[in-house]
């Protein structure tokens, strides 16, 4: 089974696969409400409403691992969203990150190299994963901004290989 055919539930409890967004460049990210980093929302909104229309969507995955900073259900995860920073791209189920009880999907991911070629572990709230049409996985931890210029590089570097094709 690849990474495409993991199981995912959206936060309203419909099953998704990444395989749903086969043709789009995806950024996988855990998210959290009451984080020092949750002001990466509004440029992880401003990413999905540059980019949307080229192919790429956010995908946000609500996770309350890292010292309870997401401790909402999925009503009050939706609501801060939706009316704190207008959050339009699709959420998921909470879900672990690391650990026995992590998200399969999570148990692939962190298994992809950072840019100082580490994987392992995510280290916290916010840490990104590009992942291309093609299946090619960009990791960027929790304190690189999402519209840091490596990041860009990768959704643009996707956008343009997939159109391409």
């Amino acid at each position: 089974m690849g990474i495409r055919d993991i199981e995912l539930t959206t936060i309203d409890g419909a099953p998704v696969t990444l395989a749903d967004y086969a043709d789009k460049v995806v950024m996988v990210v855990n998210v959290a409400s009451k984080c020092g980093l949750t002001p990466q929302y509004e440029k992880l909104e401003q990413l999905q409403k540059d980019y949307e229309d080229r192919g790429f969507t956010v995908l946000g995955f609500p996770c309350n691992q890292f010292l309870g900073q997401e401790p909402g259900s999925t009503e009050q995860i939706k609501e801060f969203c939706s009316t704190t920073y207008g959050v339009t791209f699709p959420l998921m189920d909470k879900v672990k990150v690391n650990g026995k009880s992590a998200h399969p999907l999570y148990s692939e991911l962190t298994k992809v190299e950072d840019g100082s070629g580490k994987a392992g572990k995510v280290k916290w709230n916010f840490e990104k994963f590009v992942i291309t049409p093609d299946g090619a996985i960009s990791r960027f931890r929790p304190t690189t901004q999402p519209d840091a210029p490596e990041i860009i590089a990768a959704i643009e570097g996707g956008l343009a290989h997939s159109s391409a094709a």
